[in-house]
């Protein structure tokens, strides 16, 4: 029997154990921490019984990720929730941008960018069982349908800042502009539209959903699933040097690029070490998770029924903060991501207190005190929520890495997502889960399709890492599907 070490048990880490457990090969996932899931976790805190998700919260990709539904993690206990409002992108007049699952009716509420909106993601989302396999994939290979993901693919290449403009109202610009920006990106740059397109797409055809539960139940379900294959995972074991590790026919790493070359060492190919030392990173977030009594009081009241709040006025205000941060100047009202999950998953509140995820964009590394800026730029968008805060806990960008180590500087993206590292990963090569030494590889989100709980960079280096082994070691001929 073949056997593989995954080392670190992030959503791709376990999503690479799992798929190659369920294909005959012995697995052990070695975890640092004293608990698994990397970005993908929940736990009660502030007052008791209130439900804070870590990092991942609201998951549209994941929704149809091939890998969650191919292994059937709902026979584990994942279940989505849906909020009534998927997204609202609120300005100061009271308005907003209000993005529904339903495309029709995200037109309907945009009056004159209503046609714009059905122009640009009605035929997309028709599609979208047909493209989502090829989104999930590296860039540089030939899709399965390769007219669709071609008109799906025209827009993504523009920055974000040209595809706004087809919008006439500030509300569409707003609602575009803020999904755009999950990117981390100046929003005049290149592919900048490619994220926004992603998750817009992904949402009109899923729901913006969130696990009922927590993100948590994720994780618990591929840990379950991997127990059932015979699969093992040990926490508390933190893997300095290739020493530790014992000889398998596989290796992979969910781990951010650096830290693998200083893993691996003198036998990671010299070419791929500069790569790797050199990785880029982005911008980090600052998140503050809150206890409110009775919600937030938002003015705008859509944003009452809504999973997720955008939070930084006019388009023209959101792009000048992502620049901002991008300079390593830190906004005075920065780009706040509100999440009010418990409207679609009710069981994470504690009576009349309910838990408020939220984070702020700010500059790589950022040392600085955010709190106060995000609570000022909720307030101002909902009047009185100073009065309803019963308790905060503060995550710090420098903070981050304590909590896990890929996410140095407060880069939660695990690196930035410029054209070279959003289409090839760590390095340029049409091979992006190889690190250049026989058996390893990476699966971490710095590899494609990117961040998020889908599990689909684990899922396509397991794959890639398969596909070499039957063709190197006789005996795992027999495995089936690879």
């Amino acid at each position: 029997m073949s056997t593989a070490v995954v080392v670190g048990s992030g959503p791709n880490g376990l999503a690479a154990a799992v798929s190659l457990a369920a294909e005959g090969v012995q697995v052990t996932v070695l975890e640092a921490a004293d608990e698994i899931g990397g970005g993908t976790r929940t736990s009660e805190g502030i007052v008791p019984g209130l439900l804070h998700d870590h990092c991942a919260a609201i998951h549209p990709m994941a929704a149809s990720s091939r890998f969650i539904t191919e292994m059937g993690l709902s026979r584990y206990g994942l279940r989505w929730r849906r909020p009534e409002i998927d997204c609202v992108h609120p300005l100061d007049d009271g308005s907003a941008g209000v993005l529904h699952r339903s495309v029709s009716d995200t037109a309907a509420g945009l009056g004159g960018d209503g046609r714009r909106w059905t122009m640009l993601f009605e035929r997309p989302v028709a599609n979208f069982a047909a493209i989502s396999d090829s989104i999930m994939q590296p860039v540089l290979r030939v899709p399965d349908h390769p007219l669709a993901m071609a008109r799906f693919g025209a827009p993504t290449a523009l920055p974000a800042s040209a595809l706004a403009r087809v919008f006439r109202t500030e509300q569409g610009r707003a609602l575009f502009g803020g999904v755009a920006a999950h990117a981390f990106r100046p929003l005049h740059y290149p592919l900048t539209s490619a994220i926004g397109m992603g998750i817009l797409t992904a949402g009109h055809y899923n729901g913006w959903v969130v696990a009922e539960g927590g993100t948590q139940t994720i994780t618990n379900a591929m840990a379950r699933l991997l127990e059932d294959l015979g699969g093992k995972i040990e926490t508390g074991v933190r893997v300095d040097s290739l020493s530790q590790l014992p000889k398998t026919s596989i290796t992979m790493f969910d781990l951010a690029p650096d830290a693998i070359a200083r893993i691996v060492g003198d036998r990671l190919p010299q070419r791929i070490s500069r790569a790797f030392t050199r990785f880029r990173r982005g911008p980090g977030a600052f998140k503050v998770d809150f206890a409110i009594e009775g919600g937030v009081p938002w003015r705008n009241p859509d944003a009452h029924r809504a999973g997720t709040v955008h939070l930084a006025g006019t388009y023209k205000e959101l792009a000048a903060t992502e620049r901002d941060i991008h300079a390593g100047r830190m906004p005075a009202q920065p780009f706040v991501l509100v999440g009010q999950q418990y409207l679609a998953d009710p069981q994470r509140s504690a009576g009349t207190i309910h838990p408020l995820w939220t984070y702020a964009h700010v500059p790589h590394g950022y040392t600085g005190d955010a709190t106060e800026a995000i609570i000022a730029q909720i307030e101002r968008f909902a009047p009185g929520f100073r009065d309803r805060i019963a308790g905060f806990a503060v995550r710090s960008a420098t903070e981050m890495a304590r909590y896990n180590p890929n996410f140095t500087g407060g880069d939660i993206l695990t690196g930035a997502k410029d054209i070279r590292q959003l289409m090839f990963g760590p390095r340029g090569t049409l091979k992006p889960y190889s690190i250049g030494v026989p058996g390893m590889y990476v699966c971490s989100a710095a590899t494609p399709p990117g961040p998020g709980a889908h599990g689909m960079c684990g899922y396509n280096a397991a794959r890639a890492a398969l596909a070499h082994v039957l063709r190197t070691d006789p005996r795992t001929t027999s495995l089936p599907g690879a």
